[in-house]
């Protein structure tokens, strides 16, 4: 989508959110201008597996992995509307068969409290959780990630035109998957 587009889907009255770079100041301006403020702050952190198993401790949930079946889809269907208020099917059919992204899909006890994407390189995202005391507030979770060793590699920011989800329960993949 080219600027012209976007400023006329934004001029149609529509919803708008997107992801972009927080060092991108132009695009951040033109965006405000058409209605979409900053709303969330969005970090890609990096550590060595080793460094960061040596450092977990507590109660763990038990996870499985994701797979394109309607117990699943409808799992994190139900989890994604409590958490953002929309439905990603699409997005997870299409993460689930691509064989480059590993799906788990995460249980306490039996039942399904959330999901998570791991690409090849460790990143993780999207992650979604039922509960906001699962995964913690995301000042909880940015404290816990740097107290674990982790190192802010890439900034962003979530922009959109109304508040919407609760960044308690979701964290994002990245500017193509919100």
């Amino acid at each position: 989508m080219n600027r012209r587009e976007f400023i006329t889907l934004l001029g149609g009255g529509r919803r708008g959110g997107l992801i972009t770079f927080t060092f991108n100041t132009v695009s951040q301006g033109l965006y405000i201008r058409h209605g979409m403020f900053p709303r969330l702050p969005i970090y890609n952190f990096k550590v060595a597996r080793e460094l960061l198993m040596d450092r977990l401790k507590g109660a763990q949930l038990h996870y499985a992995p994701l797979e394109d079946k309607a117990s699943h889809l409808h799992s994190v269907a139900h989890i994604d509307e409590q958490a953002l208020g929309v439905s990603r099917e699409k997005h997870h059919r299409y993460l689930i068969n691509d064989s480059g992204v590993r799906g788990v899909i995460f249980y306490a006890d039996d039942n399904c409290v959330g999901y998570a994407y791991i690409s090849p390189d460790g990143h993780v995202g999207p992650l979604s959780v039922a509960e906001p005391k699962i995964l913690g507030a995301s000042d909880v979770a940015l404290s816990i990630a740097v107290d674990h060793g982790m190192r802010i590699t890439f900034p962003m920011v979530l922009v959109s035109t109304h508040e919407f989800g609760s960044w308690a329960q979701y964290l994002p993949r990245n500017p193509g998957f919100l």
